[in-house]
């Protein structure tokens, strides 16, 4: 910006709507760089909605004698008494110069339904919606921070990808979301890493050789090596897993979800993943990865492997005397019944 120009307007109330915390941080962080850029001196004050009275909002959104702006980031919004909600819609109707209202809130989204009123009627609920609404027809501008689906979390992946320098195959993504999960801040820390460590190709060997030891003590490792057959592979993960301290309930539910959801993709039959995603409710990632893995099986000893995984759960949550045992012994048992299938 040149000396004579104008300076640079920001929009005086943002929204923030959500509660996954990367997403949260990340909307907080562009509304207060788009103020940096138009002042690079703005001052940056955090306040939780708890903490607001008349007398302190009003000392954080006055002008300044010194014309110095600044952004205000209210926290948990949702949590706003009635008259905290009267404050800051007041405050909305007629936005201070020079000050960046940020208003983070749990939801919900736009077109989502309305919470219920919180217990004992002491804020959030029908209280925080009230001020969402309200927000939101003062004009503010609104980013969204909802939790994501598996479809959204796998865009997210693919665009956390491409924002580092780099391109990742399908089969890549893949085995990332197994190895690291749901944490879109894991997520994002390991595509950044991938794409520095691979060069900006990152493909499944890639993945394999950063997460080997993560991947196998997730139990993914395990039940994709079981449910493929690869028996030897299989018992080496899980007692890797074991001696590693990896919950049994995690393994067991690995090995549940596996076998089901090849049971349920083999039902549906051969076809395009991305036309049975939707009606299966699975990425379509996941759907061709599990008809790779249904390759050998037969109706029956999946049924047989769905009644293995079925006990196991029982066996891990205290019905079984040795934990432990039971997984090895329902790995070796949906060996078997992969075993059958192909007779």
């Amino acid at each position: 910006m040149s000396p004579t120009s104008a300076p640079e307007v920001t929009a005086p109330l943002h929204l923030v709507v959500g509660d996954e915390s990367l997403l949260v941080e990340r909307a907080v962080a562009r509304a207060v760089t788009a103020a940096r850029e138009a002042d690079p001196a703005v001052e940056v004050a955090h306040l939780p909605v708890g903490e607001i009275t008349a007398g302190v909002l009003g000392e954080v959104v006055s002008p300044s004698l010194f014309a110095e702006s600044r952004v205000v980031v209210i926290e948990n919004a949702h949590d706003a008494s009635a008259e905290v909600t009267t404050l800051l819609l007041d405050y909305a109707r007629a936005p201070s110069d020079g000050v960046t209202l940020v208003v983070v809130h749990r939801g919900p989204p736009k077109g989502g339904k309305a919470r219920k009123p919180a217990k004992g009627g002491k804020g959030g609920g029908a209280k925080g919606d009230a001020l969402l609404e309200g927000l939101r027809s003062a004009g503010a501008t609104e980013a969204s921070a909802a939790g994501l689906s598996d479809d959204q979390r796998a865009d997210f992946v693919r665009s956390e990808v491409r924002q580092a320098g780099g391109r990742m195959t399908g089969e890549a993504l893949g085995l990332l979301m197994d190895a690291v999960g749901s944490d879109l801040r894991e997520l994002a820390a390991a595509a950044s890493q991938l794409v520095s460590d691979s060069g900006g190709q990152v493909d499944a060997d890639a993945v394999r050789a950063f997460h080997r030891g993560r991947a196998e003590v997730t139990g993914f490792a395990v039940a994709e090596r079981a449910i493929t057959g690869d028996r030897t592979a299989a018992l080496e993960s899980l007692r890797w897993a074991l001696e590693t301290g990896v919950p049994h309930v995690l393994l067991a539910d690995a090995l549940a979800d596996a076998v089901r959801t090849v049971a349920r993709v083999n039902a549906a039959g051969r076809g395009d993943p991305y036309a049975m995603a939707s009606s299966l409710k699975m990425p379509p990632w996941k759907v061709r990865k599990a008809q790779g893995q249904g390759r050998g099986w037969g109706d029956e000893g999946l049924t047989r492997a769905m009644g293995v995984v079925a006990d196991l759960n029982a066996n891990v949550k205290g019905a079984a005397a040795d934990p432990a045992y039971a997984l090895e012994y329902a790995v070796e048992q949906v060996l078997a019944a992969r075993g059958s299938s192909r007779r």
